[in-house]
């Protein structure tokens, strides 16, 4: 067997972990193997690609794959060591962003190598030339709004720029001349190619990215790292058919086809439009957002919580990227545990975007053992608040803000939310009045039936919990009383 069969068999192999990895990872029992399968795939696929490298190159040429491997393998390795759950999303952006840089330089290197090299386009000829050229073209336009835009992402999700929409006048005009200039440069590119039509379309690219970005308010970040991911797969495929790797092409098509996928479903789950999300908030009119109070609030203390949770019948708890923040996952699940052993029905609602990512607090729920089947999506508890006689709502407040189903001049009016509001009780763990991620303020704090805990969420369910054993606790006797 030669060494470009095995390492297309090899490929093969890969192409189908992957799927099984895909498959894996799309239920919560299953995604430990799923990670698994991912990581013998992406083990093979290197080791493929190196062996089919080695035949053409020198032995310098393999010391610094080697050692560019070694450095790329050490980063990950530190980075899934020391990053937080609550730093995935912006990880996973800046990840987003590396696919597409490699893919710019990919496309860069293909004209370079073809066009500009010692031989010409000697290496094509005829119509194959002219699909090269297309390829180049369409690879670098990809990968450099996959890089812009993934970094404005990390940006905004790390809280190093506003996660306000930016609206420049006529921004719409902008997104579209962007697109037809790229279709235009395109046509040219094939016809006649030159290096200053593909810095033209690299720095019009590179400044569509950002903007797309930019213009996308901090409630509809989670379809955007989600788009991202989509792109990073597409700009994957696009090196493919560069490089002539089926094994790039195949596994770029499984995440962009997914990842596009799963932005529109949760596109549907927020009643927002797929096309209008993706094309940088294109068609919706930016709503201004009231981040000022709306009326006196309530608190309450750990102790009275604790008070309340004793007598109540049933307790909903959903948490939000707050509980993430302050890692509350593991006296959360404590507290579900006592609540259950006194006879009280606990369940999770979990918003479809809660958090920064899709499925972000089912992640963490799950780390700390939560059982699966108290954990609830929206549309299957949604209908059950009415009957529940308090909801502890920790670090949750745009997916539990009235405002999305009561003010349509929102910024989030149609998203759908969790009806908190409707239960007896609603208890908030929240560590101020501030307005949420999108900016916008909650009415549910203000509400006549809602109670605000303020403090760290984890100190404060530890405190809660502290309070329900010193409920348990027998009362001692009192001195000099007649036995």
């Amino acid at each position: 067997m030669t060494t470009v069969t095995a390492a297309e068999a090899a490929y093969v192999v890969a192409a189908l972990l992957f799927i099984l990895s895909l498959a894996g990872l799309s239920q919560h029992r299953t995604s430990r193997s799923g990670v698994v399968w991912g990581i013998a795939g992406m083990v093979i696929a290197l080791a493929a690609t190196v062996g089919l490298a080695s035949r053409s190159i020198t032995a310098t040429g393999l010391v610094l794959i080697a050692v560019a491997t070694a450095v790329g393998a050490g980063i990950g390795l530190w980075r899934a060591r020391v990053v937080e759950m609550t730093g995935m999303p912006e990880l996973i952006a800046i990840m987003h962003s590396l696919v597409g840089l490699a893919a710019t330089f990919v496309g860069w290197n293909g004209y370079l190598d073809v066009d500009a090299g010692s031989d010409g386009g000697e290496k094509l000829s005829g119509s194959l030339l002219g699909i090269h050229h297309a390829e180049v073209f369409i690879g670098v336009f990809i990968g450099a709004v996959t890089f812009t835009g993934s970094v404005v992402a990390y940006l905004k999700l790390s809280a190093r720029i506003k996660s306000n929409p930016l609206t420049l006048p006529g921004k719409h005009i902008l997104n579209v001349g962007a697109l037809v200039a790229f279709v235009v440069l395109t046509v040219a590119f094939v016809a006649r190619p030159n290096i200053g039509l593909l810095i033209a379309v690299t720095v019009i690219a590179l400044a569509l990215g950002a903007h797309l970005v930019a213009s996308i308010g901090g409630g509809d970040m989670p379809v955007v790292v989600s788009m991202l991911n989509s792109y990073s797969g597409w700009a994957a495929a696009a090196s493919g058919f560069l490089l002539a790797n089926n094994l790039l092409i195949v596994t770029g098509a499984l995440v962009g086809s997914s990842g596009a996928y799963l932005s529109y479903i949760m596109c549907k789950a927020m009643n927002r439009s797929f096309i209008s999300v993706i094309a940088g908030g294109f068609g919706t009119p930016a709503a201004a957002a009231d981040d000022g109070e709306q009326g006196e609030h309530r608190e309450i203390n750990a102790e009275e919580t604790a008070e309340l949770l004793r007598d109540a019948s049933s307790v909903i708890i959903t948490p939000g990227y707050g509980m993430a923040v302050a890692q509350a996952q593991y006296p959360v699940a404590e507290l579900a545990r006592k609540l259950r052993e006194r006879g009280v029905e606990v369940r999770f609602g979990i918003h479809p975007v809660a958090g920064r990512l899709p499925g972000h607090m089912n992640v963490l729920l799950a780390e700390a053992n939560v059982p699966y089947d108290v954990v609830l999506e929206m549309d299957e508890i949604n209908d059950d608040f009415a009957a529940t006689s308090v909801v502890l709502v920790i670090g949750a407040n745009d997916t539990v803000n009235p405002a999305a189903t009561d003010n349509p001049a929102s910024p989030i009016a149609g998203m759908p939310v969790l009806h908190v509001w409707e239960a007896a009780n609603v208890v908030v763990f929240k560590r101020s009045m501030a307005a949420g991620y999108a900016g916008v303020q909650n009415p549910l704090f203000f509400r006549e039936n809602t109670q605000m805990l303020f403090g760290d969420a984890k100190q404060r369910v530890e405190d809660i919990l502290r309070g329900l054993d010193a409920l348990d606790a027998p009362v001692p006797e009192m001195a000099g009383t007649s036995r």
